[in-house]
């Protein structure tokens, strides 16, 4: 019996599909700097933000450095708010909360999605959070899962993870869950509303 719906974040939640160009680019209109040249001094950071192993204030003066210019850091509060929220998906989140544990795994900063559900009022909407950032590892792992269930409580019988990328779909199949490819040109949900119609 399906107690627990999971959700990645970007291309799922969101309409971007990942989350990192979004804020490259909203730095690079922001300050006026070539896109190219703030992707490039970004990047050379991101797997280790997405992994925990440097949090954005670790690596603030170096990009700033490489980009030979002091930007000011506050700036990275509109960057992670540069998204589109799918509000059909928001809103079928809603309505599934009133019968099932709803919960995030993604791979992500965690200052950027601590902002993003604080500032766009989505912090009622989960009852567990995890990224990779805070564990240290990403959804090619059992880590993240496992965090999941342990903080939910739940069995990965139990469980149904929804991911645009197919191959963060292996583990967590592997591991027991349901898991659903979210086609995020498509941005059908048919196959999730299939599965809990079965309610097993």
């Amino acid at each position: 019996m399906i107690k627990g719906i999971f959700f990645d974040f970007d291309g799922v939640i969101t309409l971007e599909k990942q989350g990192t160009p979004p804020t490259i680019a909203y730095i690079a209109e922001a300050t006026g700097l070539p896109a190219e040249a703030v992707e490039k001094a970004y990047r050379r950071h991101n797997r280790a933000l997405l992994m925990g192993e440097v949090n954005h204030p670790d690596m603030w003066q170096q990009f700033c450095e490489e980009l030979e210019t002091d930007i000011d850091y506050e700036i990275l509060t509109g960057a992670f708010l540069n998204i589109t929220l799918d509000q059909a998906v928001v809103g079928y989140i809603r309505e599934l909360k009133e019968k099932y544990l709803i919960g995030m795994i993604t791979d992500n900063k965690a200052d950027r999605i601590e902002t993003i559900l604080k500032e766009k009022g989505l912090e009622e909407l989960f009852d567990v959070v995890v990224i990779s950032a805070q564990v240290h590892c990403g959804k090619t792992e059992e880590k993240i899962f496992e965090e999941a269930l342990k903080r939910s409580n739940l069995k990965p019988q139990e469980c149904v993870f929804i991911d645009n990328t197919a191959q963060n779909l292996e583990v967590p199949r592997q591991m027991g869950f349901r898991t659903v490819y979210f086609d995020d040109e498509k941005r059908d949900l048919t196959e999730l509303c299939d599965i809990l119609k079965e309610g097993k």
